[in-house]
């Protein structure tokens, strides 16, 4: 996949008009941290940083997973975001 499609999707994320709910959010979350900087790192947040530890746990759901598949999965998630 040419990261260019990748950088497209990630522009397109900024400029939606609707919100995806908090699901939808983490889940791109995930893959983008995925994809740009590869298996989570780091000790998770503790229970006082609730978004800390959900951002993480977006995050680690994705590990082992290659920067390409994860830039793929982003770039198809955007776009059924987008679609509907």
């Amino acid at each position: 996949m040419a990261s260019a499609e990748f950088e497209q999707a990630a522009q397109t994320v900024k400029q939606l008009t609707t919100d995806p709910g908090n699901e939808a959010k983490l889940r791109l979350y995930g893959l983008y941290k995925q994809a740009t900087e590869g298996d989570v790192s780091g000790s998770r947040p503790g229970f006082t940083n609730p978004v800390g530890r959900q951002k993480y746990d977006a995050w680690a759901t994705f590990e082992g997973t290659s920067r390409e598949a994860a830039q793929e999965q982003y770039v198809a998630l955007v776009r059924d975001l987008t679609s509907s």
